[in-house]
């Protein structure tokens, strides 16, 4: 069973280079990002190799938050390529979610 990877200063770049990534800021005091964690070990799960999710914890990693702009949490950030394609802030659903994903993929 596929779930959500942690992502650090040491692997978040190389993570998010190539292909489709799922990255959630999160942190454990947060209660809206606790709803959003099922949520995310299943898109994982669905998704295989076509799609990587990870999560970034925002207290252990603040430069990789201050970086991106991250400055209230849940945020998620779709990469495609190393690149942003596109950004949610709050519980997202998980349609919601995997629309966003197929249309990168497209």
């Amino acid at each position: 069973m596929s779930s959500a990877a942690d992502l650090t200063a040491g692997n978040f770049q190389s993570t998010i280079d190539s292909g489709l990534t799922l990255v959630d800021f999160w942190a454990e005091w947060c209660g809206p990002c606790r709803m959003m964690s099922p949520i995310l070990d299943e898109l994982a799960q669905e998704c295989g190799d076509g799609v990587t999710v990870g999560k970034v914890n925002v207290d252990n990693e603040m430069d990789i938050a201050q970086k991106y702009g991250v400055s209230s949490i849940p945020t998620l950030l779709l990469f495609k390529d190393g690149a942003e394609a596109k950004r949610f802030v709050g519980v997202t659903p998980k349609a919601e979610l995997s629309t966003a994903i197929q249309e990168a993929q497209g």
